[in-house]
């Protein structure tokens, strides 16, 4: 079960990641509302995506 954990948290970084990265980038999802949170979602995902690989590795 933590592994899959780990993996689902990989997973949401990466959805994340690509959704608002794409926002930023071309403005595709959300039509770039607000860039300020486009920014700070790529941040938190690119965390979310440290975090739970370094968790996969302890594992």
């Amino acid at each position: 079960m933590p592994k899959a954990m780990t993996f689902g948290g990989m997973a949401v970084a990466g959805l994340t990641f690509l959704l608002f990265g794409l926002d930023l980038a071309v403005g595709f999802p959300f039509g770039r509302a607000n860039m300020l949170i486009d920014i700070g979602f790529v941040i938190c995902a690119v965390i979310l995506g440290y975090l739970s690989w370094s968790a996969y590795r302890d594992l």
